[in-house]
């Protein structure tokens, strides 16, 4: 299990939990969930506050997407009720470790979760943020859920992580201030996506607009992702080149 002392201590003052107590608290929800029904309570909805306050603005941030591999499978081998609480279950601790590690959440979406790390005045440590918060989602994962899963003979869970890093724009669908729904709309969310759905399961996948922006201890946990000719066709918003992703080595 890697040492996660410092990926769980967001910006926001939250405390800085270990990773033995954050796989014993993980694991203590999911199983009271699928035992006792437990309920999450979740984060507060900060990201909606944060968005309202910004309509139409224009925001520079690191989006993140998490996606369950495998879940289509799982439905057809699980009771319809253990598999919303398996994915029910899965979605809130992601969205936990996205609040935790500074985060917003965005949304659920099936079985994927969509977060995003404001840079503000510091988009290094957005992008330190958003990589720390992928690697835990990972190992919450590997170390928290799939443990209580195997309890009941239940398929592991994998999941594969991608995120890009750039300007969006916060949009409002309606003239109400309080009521309407608001979005996220732009370029980053969407190849944010594309590359989340080239990862393999257990990967981290960043585009290079995060991995310039990281910490050079961080660049040097990853490296150069390598597909075939015309697997990736996307190209850099800036330079016109082909965008480079890199891929975490862990």
């Amino acid at each position: 299990m890697p040492d996660i002392r410092d990926m769980l201590g967001g910006p926001r003052g939250e405390r800085v939990v270990d990773s033995e107590t954050l796989m014993r608290e993980t694991q203590k929800r999911v199983w009271g969930a699928l035992k006792d029904g437990y309920e999450y309570v979740g984060p507060t909805d900060e990201s909606e506050r944060f968005l309202r306050k910004n309509a139409w603005s224009r925001v520079k941030m690191v989006t993140v997407y998490v996606d369950l591999v495998g879940s289509t499978q799982m439905t057809l081998e699980l009771p319809s009720e253990k598999m919303a609480t398996i994915i029910s279950s899965f979605a809130q601790e992601m969205a936990s470790v996205v609040h935790t590690c500074g985060g917003y959440v965005l949304k659920f979406v099936g079985d994927a979760v969509i977060g995003y790390f404001v840079a503000g005045q510091n988009p290094l440590r957005a992008a330190d943020s958003a990589v720390t918060c992928a690697k835990s989602m990972v190992a919450v994962v590997r170390g928290g859920i799939n443990p209580v899963l195997a309890q009941y003979d239940y398929p592991e869970l994998r999941v594969k992580v991608g995120m890009d890093y750039g300007e969006n724009v916060v949009a409002r669908y309606g003239s109400d201030p309080a009521k309407s729904h608001v979005d996220i709309i732009g370029p980053v969310m969407n190849i944010a996506a594309k590359i989340q759905a080239m990862a393999r399961p257990c990967q981290i996948l960043i585009g290079d607009d995060v991995y310039a922006r990281l910490h050079p201890d961080m660049q040097e946990e990853f490296r150069p992702a390598s597909w075939g000719d015309g697997e990736w066709k996307y190209r850099s918003r800036v330079t016109g080149e082909p965008y480079r992703v890199y891929e975490h080595a862990g």
